[in-house]
């Protein structure tokens, strides 16, 4: 086995990045190469990802990467572009805070929450792709739309022209049946898609492509949702482990080698992702730290660093629901966490520190509802939570959800995602062998972490 360097573009809902990573028998080390920003559009009162400007942000992070052995591109869940018959894409990817969705909740639920959840596993949330397909009936492009790829997908189609749907990300749509792995037609039947607008899936570490605008470099599929290639570099040994993948979003779970398709399941809102290597990610979307960069956006002056390190002194004094749907979209996200406060009956935040301090406790608490119940309803025994993603950093919600779950944290590493995505183009490329044990390994032995205990 040789050592090779590939790239990660890491698609987020705020920023891109690409990252080059060097992976090889008993090495792994990333760099960042590029940054730039994803600002959502809104045009004619529909708000839409500029995927265009993030297409040209993956190509000149690329270009900046110097030699490589390998490209793979993840991303959020859920949104997706249209391809008309020559293979042009027909407009940009509607974001999924849009509220167009809200109409379509009354013909999802039309197929029936129960029949839906046995097929697909799936968390109830109303911005999966299949609710946003609904709602895209309403307009003209589905009429003359022809393909329909997720944004990785996209992107990979871009570089290579190869058209296909990586299966860790195709699972997050609600179109997919969780059991046999395959596209689930009746459903698309039941809400007047055509099966045909999905195209064929493929497994992580399948190879796309040459990207011949980047000196012909192969274009690897990865876990493409962000969540999969970050659970691929979460640093545990054994199975009886939790995670926190951190960022915008939350999303709290365990690692199963079976979906959880029980009512239990469904009535506590837990999902049954797809993992690498034939893996589920079991798991609850919590909010997450959208609600604390919300905050800072309200605060242009507001120093991030002065406000958690006044929150950390303070007592934990008012817990509030961080799913309740009021938190969505964005806006004045500390009004609406004050509001929260006055109908929840707690004490209503004075100061911005005493805001920060209730979004953590809750965040917190969430984390600990989420783990406890993911344990339960799986069977799973968890000893440990490992927190990666940008989550990680936040030592006071490292702590705090320590304390809330009674069990060590392990935080790091914050470039779990790009881990992950390197490692799966690396095992491609052979220059590492073996399962995601193995993979794992790599990550402990070459990544720092921090450990927190919980305080009694």
């Amino acid at each position: 086995m040789t050592t090779v360097r590939v790239a990660a573009a890491d698609l987020g809902a705020a920023s891109g990045r690409v990252i080059a990573g060097t992976v090889g028998p008993g090495t792994l080390s990333v760099e960042e190469c590029h940054r730039f920003p994803n600002r959502p559009v809104r045009t004619a009162g529909t708000l839409h990802w500029d995927v265009l400007a993030l297409y040209q942000g993956v190509l000149d992070g690329v270009a900046r990467a110097g030699t490589l052995d390998g490209i793979g591109v993840d991303s959020w869940a859920v949104d997706y572009g249209l391809l008309d018959a020559d293979g042009a894409l027909l407009g940009n990817p509607v974001h999924y805070r849009d509220s167009r969705t809200d109409r379509a909740a009354d013909t999802v639920a039309e197929l029936g929450a129960a029949e839906l959840y046995a097929t697909t596993g799936l968390q109830f949330l109303p911005f999966n792709t299949i609710h946003q397909l609904v709602a895209e009936r309403a307009g003209a492009r589905l009429g003359v739309a022809r393909r329909l790829l997720l944004v990785p997908d996209l992107i990979g189609y871009w570089l290579t022209g190869s058209v296909g749907a990586e299966l860790t990300n195709a699972s997050t749509t609600q179109l997919l049946d969780v059991r046999t792995r395959t596209w689930a037609t009746p459903l698309l039947d039941r809400i007047g898609v055509d099966p045909s607008l999905l195209p064929p899936l493929r497994e992580p570490g399948t190879v796309l492509g040459a990207a011949a605008e980047l000196g012909d470099v192969p274009v690897i599929a990865v876990g493409s949702h962000d969540t999969a290639s970050a659970v691929v570099g979460v640093p545990a040994a054994g199975e009886n482990f939790a995670y926190v993948s951190c960022g915008t979003w939350s999303l709290v779970g365990v690692e199963l080698t079976e979906p959880v398709l029980t009512e239990q399941s469904r009535h506590a809102n837990f999902t049954n992702e797809l993992g690498v290597d034939g893996t589920v990610r079991y798991l609850r979307n919590v909010m997450g730290l959208w609600l604390l960069e919300e905050c800072l956006r309200t605060w242009p002056s507001a120093s991030r660093e002065d406000l958690l390190a006044e929150a950390a002194t303070l007592p934990a004094r008012s817990v509030i629901d961080p799913d309740d749907p009021v938190f969505l979209p964005p806006g004045d996200m500390p009004a609406r966490i004050t509001d929260a406060c006055r109908r929840a009956e707690v004490p209503v935040p004075s100061t911005r520190a005493e805001v920060v301090r209730c979004v953590l406790d809750s965040l917190a608490h969430a984390h600990h509802r989420a783990i406890a119940d993911a344990a339960r309803l799986s069977g799973r025994r968890v000893e440990v939570v490992h927190v990666v993603g940008g989550g990680a950093r936040n030592a006071l919600l490292c702590q705090l959800t320590a304390d809330a779950c009674g069990l060590p944290v392990v935080a790091g590493p914050v470039e779990a995602t790009a881990l992950g995505n390197v490692l799966v183009q690396a095992r491609a490329l052979g220059a590492v062998a073996g399962g995601l044990a193995d993979l794992r390994a790599l990550v402990r032995a070459t990544q720092p972490t921090v450990r927190y205990e919980p305080r009694v």
